[in-house]
């Protein structure tokens, strides 16, 4: 159980207050296209402005590789925050993050005022957690608070190294939001509960398959890994995608569950074309096949009506549901039935409902489900390290309650 200080628990009335927050926001020609991320981060900011903190906002956004490009600036992003916050947002465009005019502006901040650093990326030292740049950043404060999930599982220095030289160090809204939902569903969840992975590999989820079959009560795996467990039952796949390397670590997976008397679900029926369709969202003739009687020619793109009815019915009669990955070529129409049945399945159901970011909360978003699921995390890696058990440095990070 993570106990962390948030900012609920500080006062940071007239004190300088740097707040890690994630908007890497897809950006075209200089406009936002999607700006979820900048509304995820209001409520704390909003927060910290009431209580009269001088609020200095960082993040990263995009690949920057560590020196200065011009169209990965921030600058966009402090003109639709001081609209959304209805307030301005000083932004402070230094190459150096930290230079003359990062200074100037903190120096000049009044009570409840909002600054914006430059892209923490824009130094090379940021993504190795150099000591030069985190006491930089340490210096323009007097508290630290962290709300960038979408960066938690990596050590840098805007989200770790920054907290050893700043005595108060907390978690955001979104932060706590995401300890609560995805660190305690998985360790402490209300059952039973039910565990669906998809996704095209399962060298991707190797940990996050062993971790939740010690955690959940049933396991349901589609996607494209669900052919690798297939292949490992003795069946023929066709020209499904199979990760041959794995095929010992499934059958011994499906032998744990036995042992745990867990139940794992795959497949029992599975959507067929003749191969991969290109472009990806083009048309393409599809046929329903038993899951073991894939034709030898066929490769194996979704799951079946009967699957998706078999997945949904396992939903019903849970209380905590976790889904992390794709059950088809979601992308394509044709090849996004399963997936949907699965979002349907979890919209209807009252049960907790938690996506673990990435590819599934992309389909949630965009099948129209969002304002169904009880949580849809913002991090993919993240999400999927959290759901592997492992502690991520940008949580460990924040002082304890």
């Amino acid at each position: 159980m993570l106990n962390k200080k948030s900012v609920d628990d500080i006062n940071v009335a007239g004190k300088k207050v740097l707040v890690r927050c994630d908007f890497n926001v897809p950006l075209k020609d200089g406009q936002i296209t999607d700006e979820n991320r900048l509304v995820a981060a209001l409520p704390t900011i909003k927060k910290l402005i009431s209580d009269g903190g001088k609020v200095i906002l960082c993040s990263h956004l995009g690949k920057p590789k560590g020196e200065p490009k011009p169209e990965l600036s921030l600058a966009p992003v402090a003109v639709r925050l001081s609209e959304l916050l209805g307030q301005e947002v000083k932004f402070a465009a230094d190459d150096n993050v930290v230079g003359d005019n990062a200074k100037a502006a903190v120096a000049a901040m009044k009570d409840g005022e909002v600054v914006l650093l430059q892209n923490t990326r824009y130094r090379a030292e940021e993504t190795k957690n150099g000591e030069a740049f985190s006491k930089d950043l340490a210096s323009l404060c007097d508290v630290f608070v962290n709300d960038a999930f979408g960066t938690a599982h990596r050590a840098h220095c805007s989200n770790v190294g920054v907290t050893e030289y700043v005595d108060t160090a907390v978690v955001g809204y979104l932060m706590q939001k995401e300890i609560d939902f995805l660190g305690n569903a998985v360790n402490n969840p209300e059952r039973p509960m039910v565990a669906i992975l998809g996704g095209a590999k399962v060298a991707d989820k190797l940990k996050v398959i062993d971790n939740l079959l010690e955690k959940c009560d049933t396991l349901i795996i589609g996607g494209g890994m669900a052919y690798t467990f297939l292949k490992a039952q003795g069946l023929e796949v066709g020209k499904s995608l199979v990760d041959d390397e794995k095929i010992d670590y499934c059958k011994e997976m499906m032998a744990k569950a036995e042992k745990l008397g867990k139940n794992l679900y795959l497949p029992i029926d599975t959507t067929v074309a003749d191969g991969f369709p290109n472009p990806i969202d083009a048309e393409i003739e599809v046929s329903v096949v038993a899951a073991n009687a894939i034709p030898a020619d066929k490769e194996g793109l979704d799951i079946g009506p009967a699957t998706c009815e078999k997945f949904a019915e396992a939903v019903k009669t849970a209380k905590t549901v976790v889904w992390n990955g794709p059950m088809g070529v979601f992308e394509n129409p044709i090849l996004a039935k399963g997936t949907i049945a699965v979002a349907q399945a979890l919209a209807d159901t009252d049960a907790t409902t938690i996506i673990g970011g990435g590819d599934s909360a992309a389909a949630v978003n965009q099948l129209g489900f969002a304002d169904k699921m009880t949580h849809i995390s913002t991090g993919g890696g993240a999400s999927l390290e959290f759901l592997e058990g492992k502690d991520l440095p940008g949580v460990v990070a924040a002082n304890d309650k």
